[in-house]
């Protein structure tokens, strides 16, 4: 009876017509929170396995981007597995940091994106290139893990692990962090290296304001 009563006295107020509003509450996060979530993890938990199916849906988001030309020369390789491990020994982390000797012991990660280009490489190569690596991390983000973009490696040697038609220009290293990042604020002028104090990892990050011209 209750139910009948709310029934009529909505249609009493609005019309026997009138069609109730349906209020989709969303819990997507937004741009700004998915891009503090996307840092540079150098460690990666060992208990959490990045499936073949889930390195492809982070390279899905391709097709959506902006292309320079819209040529679309870039091709990907998802790495699991035993070429994981392989991948793994071509690459090399915290370069800022090599008395930490990163990732530790236990903490590399077991799943890769290799990305290539079709054609030589050049500059508008490259800006596809950083949009691709930077919405593949996010995409990575919104799925639950966390990622790293590496360009310190062997193209050529890992091309040949590979046994790829083209050379690559990039590694995205795909997992779950576990490394505590901090963004500081600094002012234009103040040090940009990055660096490790009690377990947290601090990237200093040049005030928005500072960055106008």
């Amino acid at each position: 009876m209750a139910d009948n009563f709310l029934e009529k006295k909505y249609e009493e107020t609005f019309g026997a017509d009138a069609k109730k509003k349906v209020v989709v509450k969303r819990n997507n996060p937004s741009l700004e929170t998915l891009l503090h979530r996307n840092r540079s993890h150098r460690g990666f938990d060992s208990g959490v396995t990045v499936s073949r199916s889930k390195l492809e849906e982070i390279i899905s988001v391709n097709p959506l981007l902006p292309s320079a030309g819209n040529r679309q020369t870039l091709r990907f390789r998802p790495v699991t597995g035993v070429e994981a491990a392989k991948v793994m020994g071509l690459l090399r982390f915290g370069a800022a940091l090599p008395e930490l000797h990163l990732p530790a012991a236990g903490e590399e990660p077991k799943a890769f994106i290799v990305v290539c280009s079709t054609a030589p490489e050049t500059r508008f190569i490259d800006m596809d290139l950083g949009i691709s690596l930077q919405s593949m991390g996010l995409k990575a983000v919104e799925m639950g893990l966390n990622a790293l973009i590496v360009g310190a490696f062997d193209r050529e040697k890992l091309q040949e692990v590979l046994d790829l038609p083209y050379l690559p220009l990039a590694v995205l290293a795909v997992g779950k962090g576990t490394d505590t990042v901090f963004l500081k604020p600094v002012r234009e002028g103040e040090s940009l290296a990055y660096y490790r104090r009690e377990g947290v990892h601090y990237v200093p990050k040049i005030r928005a304001e500072d960055l106008l011209v």
